[in-house]
């Protein structure tokens, strides 16, 4: 049976995002203004929508699921984030804002391809492919969270359950790009951050605090302990701790860089993002372990449901039904963005650049938006089986694009004469070892992001011995846009 409070609530929360799609829909005018907001967003739309579009589903669902069924070891996931984070911010935001302005990209192909001066293309269409099929399955991740989440609330058929929710989300990010995208992020961000704090903070009690925790842990023998030795591997942490290595090469969270007004302002919205990310990955975890004690026993992919639970647990029906909006913003602030880059990537780099050079803004708009529901009814089929899981889909996307671009952006940014083919020879390297290393059962041992991430820096680094030469225009481009960067 339904609950009416949910349902208004989903209604009025629908209606407001349609509403923001419609509003940038007339604001609209030009490729760069669908795909990256014509690099006009401010601080806090450029931090809040960053870190919202970064935790997605998972967040909410799959990190608090992993805590629940493997306590306190899983945490060096969220610490893992924590610095992955921190470094991107500190590191990376504002050489990538500055090299995308100079270069006139606006997605990571374009700017691999300019950067390393790459005259063969390879660099632009592998990149633009590998982009394609991990969003894909990223994309299907937060469709399976969507699926569950509506799945639970309305007790639907698990597959309209999916379909409800993609088509929320891509009636607004058909409407309007990448700005209706932001200024959502921003509204579900803030949404997700008062959850993530309320949630735990009232169910912490109901749970009868750390002693009872501490007892259904150890009923369930779930380890509490962080300390290798004690349920835990080296690694184990290493695993865990890899995750922080998937931000370098996130196509939607670098976007926001580069969509940024100016790099000048990155310096404040790196505050706000870090604040942001260490509250919501505290409150997942504490999600997962207070739900330890109140529902045991979950197994099967309903671990991923707990924070659903102890919503319904510890609200009344008003204000449970602004908690469980909250998860459906996480679920859609990751899911637009995704959807965006990959239109963005066939429009700019298989459209336009193999297909139609003199399209015009007009129909590359059309094309992007197109390509937004082409990519949405792939993910669907993707996310019909009910076994996916959210958190498992997200650890091989998140694994595919850190070990295809991270070390890519790293060097782009950072080394100066590394040369095109040394990039491709990583990118193709870092790609193959983590599809290899997941289809063999190796990652039930080792993260795949691992050995990924470590072949492309390896493949790089042996390439550029090879062919020592650096292009010359390429180096005299970085030197200038480092200057920039420094002034």
């Amino acid at each position: 049976m339904i609950e009416l409070p949910s349902l208004i609530t989903f209604i009025i929360y629908y209606i407001a995002l349609v509403a923001l799609g419609l509003y940038f829909y007339r604001r609209t005018k030009s490729i760069e203004d669908y795909l990256l907001g014509g690099r006009g967003l401010g601080v806090w739309v450029t931090a809040i929508s960053a870190q919202a579009s970064d935790m997605s589903g998972w967040l909410l669902m799959g990190l608090p699921g992993a805590v629940y069924l493997g306590g306190l070891p899983a945490a060096w996931i969220a610490l893992g984030l924590l610095i992955g984070t921190a470094c991107n911010w500190l590191l990376i935001a504002k050489r990538l804002r500055v090299f995308t302005g100079r270069t006139e990209s606006i997605t990571l192909p374009t700017f691999f391809e300019r950067r390393f001066n790459d005259p063969s293309g390879l660099l632009r269409t592998l990149s633009a492919l590998i982009t394609l099929i991990f969003f894909t399955i990223y994309t299907s991740s937060g469709l399976v969270a969507s699926g569950k989440l509506f799945e639970s609330m309305f007790r639907i058929d698990y597959s309209l359950a999916v379909a409800l929710g993609g088509f929320i989300i891509v009636v607004y990010t058909f409407l309007g790009g990448f700005l209706a995208v932001s200024w959502s992020d921003l509204l579900q961000g803030t949404l997700m951050i008062i959850a993530i704090v309320a949630v735990p903070a009232a169910g912490y009690s109901i749970a009868g605090g750390l002693e009872a925790i501490e007892a259904g842990a150890a009923l369930a023998a779930i380890p509490l302990s962080l300390v290798p030795g004690r349920g835990l591997s080296m690694v184990a942490i290493v695993s865990a701790m890899a995750w922080g290595l998937g931000y370098f090469g996130q196509p939607h969270i670098l976007a926001r860089f580069m969509g940024i007004k100016s790099a000048d302002r990155l310096s404040r919205s790196t505050v706000i993002a870090l604040v942001w990310v260490v509250v919501s990955l505290a409150g997942a975890v504490a999600v997962g372990l207070i739900g330890i004690p109140l529902f045991p026993g979950l197994a099967g992919g309903e671990e991923e449901k707990v924070f659903i639970y102890l919503i319904n647990r510890v609200f009344s029906p008003w204000t449970a039904g602004i908690m469980l909006a909250a998860i459906l913003a996480a679920i859609m602030s990751t899911i637009d963005s995704q959807l965006l880059v990959s239109s963005s990537t066939l429009t700019e780099d298989f459209y336009q650049k193999l297909l139609k050079r003199e399209a015009s803004d007009r129909e590359l708009v059309l094309v992007g938006r197109v390509c937004v529901v082409i990519i949405s009814l792939i993910a669907f089929f993707l996310a019909l089986s009910p076994d996916n899981t959210v958190l498992g889909l997200v650890a091989y996307a998140w694994a595919g694009f850190g070990a295809a671009f991270g070390p890519l952006v790293i060097f782009a940014l950072f080394s100066r004469n590394t040369g095109w083919r040394a990039a491709l020879a990583g990118m193709v390297t870092g790609t193959l070892t983590v599809i290899i290393w997941k289809s063999t059962g190796l990652g039930n041992a080792l993260y795949e992001m691992v050995p990924g991430f470590a072949a492309n820096c390896a493949a790089i680094i042996v390439v550029d011995r090879i062919f020592p030469e650096p292009d010359p225009a390429a180096v005299e481009e970085f030197d200038n846009a480092v200057r920039q960067c420094r002034g």
